[in-house]
């Protein structure tokens, strides 16, 4: 039987590197080995772990293939990936480089654009930095979102060029005005092919174009070197600054490790772990800026190890880590998948639909009064409910232990549900609560249904705990 520590820390990283387990799949991974797990994670091709497939969707769920200009669509398509995924990782450096590089539908209208960039992040997430970034640069929804169409060489337009300088690579105070109006001048021509009219038949898919007679040739000055600089010039300048190798470990780190201070403080606040964020960066820069090379080192690390409960789970990770955890929406898409889209919204985090450029604020400030609430009912609600596969292996696991004490109801709902680590307050009310029922028995046909409905209660307690909104 696998020790209750091996099993924490896989929890922790299925927490991490993709969004929780089951009980049976962290005791298998903890047979496989911590590094064997990781290098699984990290590289599930050569593991030969299939990708999942999408003509299921297609069959079953054709709105989310061509969903149009209403997100809902992709937002349930997207989910149903996250939660039936064999490739965790894929998925959560997905939302990762989505939550960075954020674009939102609000103003691409075209769902089904959107869906081709989420793609675009799953192919190429756990690739090479700098060759993400030119995919990034030349993907149709991203031209479109930061104006990049709308950026000649008789008037250049600044916004995409900004933000590859300040949100996308180097952070606030490593640039200059001029270099964001060369950068703009290197991406001249780099805008999208005509659109066709939607009426009759809808929104066509939009293609990069590459338009050399609107492109800028002439001599420019980006980040102290002068040259002819095209738009591909300028990323290689980019990815090799070290302020961007500094700027993606903190990324990195507040989204894997620990809860960090938001993006715009960066400027002024040190990282909340400085050799921590000295780690990542020196992994980034020797790997070549690969990202896989990058995560295997975090990962790997022992202040990653250490760093269990350190985050507020953002609402993907609520939402999708619940559907983990009691077993519901796998397999082939049914009704019902369209509501549990909905739900990171409703939590604060509609994916798809990021408030800005600058993605999410994170961390705490996940938390506020109707979000908490909507947290806390959503997973009361799937954990108390005993006709959910995942929440009657639980009920299982329970039984075979036969009649227990209250404290032992406790303690084993809290092993099974993370494991969940309390202070002394929060187990002293969730003992009152078990005490009340006295011994759980299941001799008898109502005692064992009495006794799961208690498992059960027990667990919907325990999702409404303080503690149990860290990850």
């Amino acid at each position: 039987m696998a020790h209750k520590d091996d099993i924490a820390l896989m929890a922790h990283l299925m927490r991490r590197a993709g969004f929780g387990a089951p009980r049976t799949e962290l005791e298998e991974r903890v047979e496989k080995g911590y590094e064997e797990t990781v290098e699984e994670l990290l590289d599930p091709d050569r593991y030969g772990i299939p990708a999942n497939d999408e003509y299921l969707v297609f069959r079953h769920f054709p709105a989310g293939i061509l969903p149009g200009g209403m997100p809902w669509g992709g937002q349930a398509r997207w989910v149903w990936h996250m939660i039936n995924t064999k490739r965790p990782l894929q998925e959560k450096m997905t939302l990762f480089w989505h939550m960075v590089l954020a674009t939102a539908e609000s103003k691409i209208d075209n769902t089904n654009v959107m869906m081709e960039q989420i793609d675009l992040f799953r192919r190429c997430g756990l690739g090479n930095y700098r060759d993400l970034l030119l995919e990034v640069a030349k993907d149709p929804a991203m031209v479109y979102w930061l104006d990049n169409n709308e950026n000649h060489k008789d008037q250049p337009n600044e916004n995409w060029g900004r933000e590859l300088l300040e949100l996308f690579s180097m952070g606030q105070g490593n640039y200059t005005e001029e270099d964001v109006l060369e950068c703009a001048r290197a991406f001249t021509g780099w805008t999208n092919n005509y659109k066709l009219p939607r009426f009759p038949y809808g929104r066509f898919p939009w293609k990069f174009r590459y338009d050399p007679k609107d492109h800028d040739d002439g001599e420019k000055r980006v980040l102290g070197q002068v040259g002819r600089f095209n738009g591909e010039d300028v990323i290689d300048l980019v990815v090799h600054q070290p302020a961007t190798a500094r700027f993606m470990a903190r990324h990195l780190y507040s989204f894997f490790v620990a809860d960090d201070v938001q993006v715009p403080a960066w400027l002024h606040t040190p990282p909340r772990d400085p050799v921590a964020a000295n780690i990542i960066g020196d992994a980034f820069t020797s790997s070549g800026y690969e990202i896989k090379d990058t995560l295997r080192a975090l990962f790997n690390s022992d202040f990653f190890k250490e760093a269990a409960f350190e985050k507020v789970k953002n609402p993907v990770e609520v939402v999708v880590g619940t559907m983990n955890l009691i077993g519901d929406h796998k397999g082939v898409p049914k009704p019902g998948l369209i509501a549990v889209g909905f739900e990171p919204g409703y939590m604060g985090q509609d994916i798809l639909v990021p408030p800005s450029v600058e993605g999410w604020n994170t961390g705490s400030e996940w938390i506020d009064t109707g979000a908490l609430v909507r947290r806390i009912n959503f997973v009361a609600d799937r954990v108390g409910d005993l006709d959910m596969p995942g929440v009657r292996d639980i009920v299982n696991r329970v039984r075979s232990q036969g009649d227990i004490a209250p404290d032992q109801l406790v303690e084993s709902c809290l092993d099974l549900m993370g494991p969940v680590q309390t202070t002394d307050q929060t187990r002293g009310q969730l003992l009152d609560l078990a005490e009340q029922g006295g011994t759980m028995r299941w001799g008898t046909k109502e005692e064992s249904s009495s006794s799961a409905r208690r498992v059960a209660d027990m667990l919907s307690v325990i999702a409404a705990s303080r503690e149990y909104q860290f990850g």
